[in-house]
């Protein structure tokens, strides 16, 4: 049976972790606002048991609604064999998952530092300052982090010999920073060379 997968159908945003895990282990699923539009996805975030998720992205399987994207994959890695299944492997690539998506919020408040609610046009001289100090710190802080955590275990991937979502995360996190912010990347990534092997 295929999931209900939400997400807004015309950002990849938080959807895209979860699609790259879907498509790349093969799992059957029905990308919903993408068929059915945006207005299906207002309609039906509401009515869930045992309650609704607060935002997308969701999947709704069995009457269950499972939100928030790390625990969509790490809930997929349980049922799907998208990585490695011993415990040890499972909490650690849910801890990666997380930082990741510490991450990602953190290059969206870039662009919304005063507030999600206002425009971007409406705190450019606040977004400005604080892509600054994202580029300076934060960024080189992060990559340092995850580099470390490709040499955790032997292997090519951050569970050792067998990729996982987490990987998929990471790949698409480190093309995500190189579309926005293209020049840092240039010049930090050759000190990374798992993370650019990972992503290559």
């Amino acid at each position: 049976m295929a999931y209900d997968f939400w997400y807004w159908s015309t950002i990849p945003g938080r959807g895209e972790f979860v699609r790259l895990t879907l498509e790349a282990c093969g799992i059957a699923y029905r990308d919903r606002a993408r068929v059915d539009g945006d207005g299906a996805l207002m309609a039906d975030i509401e009515p869930h048991d045992p309650g609704p998720a607060f935002a997308p992205p969701y999947l709704v399987t069995d009457g269950r609604t499972v939100a928030q994207t790390a625990n969509i994959l790490f809930y997929l890695a349980e049922r799907h064999e998208c990585g490695p299944a011993g415990l040890k492997s499972r909490y650690w690539l849910a801890q990666l998952q997380l930082t990741i998506m510490d991450m990602v919020a953190e290059v969206h408040d870039v662009h919304h530092p005063v507030g999600v609610h206002l425009y971007y046009e409406d705190q450019k001289a606040e977004a400005l300052r604080t892509a600054h100090g994202f580029r300076a710190s934060r960024i080189p802080k992060f990559l340092t982090y995850f580099e470390h955590a490709l040499s955790a275990d032997p292997g090519d991937w951050l569970a050792g010999p067998r990729w996982s979502y987490a990987d998929l995360s990471l790949f698409h996190l480190i093309a995500g920073l190189r579309y926005a912010f293209p020049l840092r990347m240039a010049t930090l990534m050759p000190s990374f060379p798992q993370l650019s092997d990972l992503h290559d």
